[in-house]
Order: structure tokens, then C-alpha cells, then sequence
């Protein structure tokens, strides 16, 4: 399968058993010290360093921006990436999800700074992610009005250390209610070197990666 004519493309096994499984430990235990911080009050509500639970597309979940173990590994694996996109890419942003039972991710694309992504299984319960390259499918009524329909999409399950890339701001992506007990994601978002000249947003908007939001100027 061609990513540059499909839109997305699934990656099995790109990253080891090992480091999968390092990393799935690593932000688990993150979430668990976050917790305990902020329930303690060693940290503020508004202190995002080590995470937090306020995320506009999924409540109360744990999500993190820009964890520096993440970022690393969005720079280590960017050459894989590089291959499968034919073009040269800049790195922008990680950000990860712990998710639990109930939830749901809607249809949607992505921000400028997510042009070419990928999201990749930690760990956790199965959970099928639907990418649609096509978007909308349409018709005409015999009144002449046009309607406008979703499609059902494809549907991909990853396993641990699985990645999906795909062209966030091209293509919707989404996921139906969760129905298991944890899965562990991590984002990981480029941009070709050609969008990223031309909008600025190299790190997303940060003098560095491994830099939380406060730092972006974007």
C-alpha cells in the first residue's frame, strides 16, 4: 500500500517489544504520579509539566503534550516516517492518551501542524481507530437537492508497537465507544519541510521539543 496515494498507511511492528513496552510503563506511571501530585496539591491544576486531564476532544482522560520521552522518539523514528511520506519532514508535536472505558473519539481532521501524523499503540485493550481518505459521499434527490452522507471508513486495529501514519488534515479519523478497560496512544505529528518553511510552526510553535504548551507562540 502506497501512502502517498492512500493517505495512510499501517506500520506493524515499527517500534520494539521492548521499547513498547518501557514506554506504555512509563506514561502509566506518569499518570499514577500526576495524580498523586495534584491530589496532595504539590502541583497546581494549571501546571500542565507532567500532564493533566482537560482535553477538548476527550474529558477526563489522562493526555500529555510534548513528554520529552515522546518527543525523543519523535525524532528517532522520523526517518521511518520520511521513507513511507517520500519527503523530508520536520518534527512538530507529540501528545498521548490514556483512554477508559466509555470513551469516544468523533470524526475530524487535524490542525496545520499535523500533516503528516501517526498514532501508535502502547499498550492495553484492542480498539479500532476508521480513517475515511474519501470523507463525504453525496447524492441528488429527484428534487435536485444534494445530501450528503458519512461513510462507514476503514477500519484498522493496532497491536502494541503498531503505528498508523496518516494525513491528519486531509483525511477524517475517529473511533467508536471503547468498550475495554485502558488503551495507551501516543500521537506523534510532522510537517513536510516545504509546509514547515512556509508556516513557521517547527515545534509547534516552541524554541524546543519536550517543552509543554505554555512555550508555544503559535
Amino acid at each position: 500500500m502506497s501512502f502517498t496515494k492512500n493517505k495512510y498507511k499501517v506500520l506493524r511492528k515499527c517500534i520494539s517489544k521492548d521499547l513498547t513496552n518501557f514506554l506504555n510503563s512509563y506514561i502509566l506511571l506518569k499518570e499514577k504520579v500526576f495524580k498523586i501530585m495534584k491530589r496532595d496539591k504539590y502541583i497546581s491544576e494549571f501546571n500542565l509539566d507532567w500532564g493533566g486531564t482537560k482535553d477538548n476532544q476527550m474529558k477526563d482522560c489522562y493526555v500529555h503534550y510534548g513528554d520529552i520521552a515522546c518527543e525523543t522518539l519523535l525524532s528517532t523514528i522520523k526517518s521511518i516516517l520520511e521513507k513511507e511520506a517520500g519527503t523530508k519532514l520536520v518534527e512538530n508535536y507529540t501528545y498521548g492518551r490514556v483512554y477508559s472505558k466509555g470513551k469516544k473519539l468523533k470524526r475530524h481532521k487535524d490542525r496545520m501542524s499535523c500533516e503528516i501524523s501517526a498514532t501508535l499503540n502502547l499498550g492495553g485493550d484492542p480498539w479500532p481507530i476508521y480513517v475515511e481518505p474519501n470523507s463525504l459521499k453525496g447524492f441528488m434527490d429527484s428534487k435536485g437537492k444534494y445530501h450528503s452522507e458519512f461513510t462507514k471508513g476503514v477500519k484498522i486495529i493496532l497491536k502494541p508497537g503498531d503505528l498508523l501514519m496518516y494525513k491528519g488534515c486531509d483525511i477524517e479519523h475517529w473511533r467508536d465507544v471503547f468498550k475495554g478497560q485502558m488503551c495507551n496512544q501516543v500521537f506523534l505529528h510532522y510537517n513536510s519541510l516545504k509546509t514547515s518553511k512556509k508556516l513557521k510552526v517547527k515545534f509547534d510553535g516552541r524554541e524546543s521539543l519536550g517543552l509543554p504548551p505554555p512555550f508555544k507562540k503559535i
